[in-house]
């Protein structure tokens, strides 16, 4: 239980390129809005709680900008791991959730940031054109098995290819399924899946 009261939050400092990785009590993060500093002193990570909702104010790495995000408290206090993203990059800015999925992911952010070195975003379609196609192929594989459905029943869907991930979207109801296509890690998880299962948008 004493697990369950604590929550990591993580981001990628734009000004000293340094992961900032924070562990924090959830009775404090609820009962005041908390402003989540890099040790560089130059970034700092927001967080509200708000009615039935959490905000964040997480600055940006990929755009310069800060974004703001939210989602619903129960998610933040319950979810494993949350990905907020940079939607000019595609790249996730910020995660939320236990320690061991948050330290995985902002290590392959990471990963991501090496790739994308000093303007590699501009020089090609996407940030790693082989582990795209492998992604492409395992989910063509995947809906060729009339593998991916939505929690709200249907079958019927699309997909948009971004610089660093493939959304995939019910056409029904506009759930989305975010698959990153960013290390050779992505390919090996995607490969794992007999099946993608889309999360439908709460009525």
């Amino acid at each position: 239980m004493v697990q369950e009261t604590k929550r990591f939050l993580s981001y990628i400092c734009p000004n000293c390129m340094q992961s900032v990785i924070v562990e924090r009590d959830l009775f404090s993060l609820a009962a005041a809005p908390a402003r989540l500093k890099c040790p560089c002193g130059k970034s700092e990570l927001g967080v509200e709680f708000l009615p039935s909702r959490v905000q964040l104010t997480v600055p940006c790495l990929f755009c310069g900008r800060e974004h703001t995000v939210s989602c619903s408290s129960q998610a933040f206090i319950r979810e494993k791991a949350l990905a907020f993203s940079c939607a000019t990059s595609g790249l996730d800015c910020c995660y939320v959730g236990e320690e061991g999925p948050v330290y995985a992911a902002t290590a392959r952010l990471e990963q991501a940031v090496d790739k994308l070195g000093g303007d590699a975003a501009s020089q090609g379609t996407f940030l790693d054109e082989i582990v795209m196609e492998e992604i492409l192929s395992e989910l063509k594989d995947i809906a060729g098995r009339g593998g991916i459905s939505c929690t709200c029943g249907s079958k019927r869907w699309g997909f948009d290819v971004n610089f660093s991930s493939v959304d995939l979207y019910c056409r029904d109801c506009g759930g989305k399924y975010r698959v990153p296509a960013v290390t050779a890690d992505d390919i090996d998880d995607l490969c794992c899946k007999t099946s993608i299962l889309i999360r439908g948008k709460e009525k």
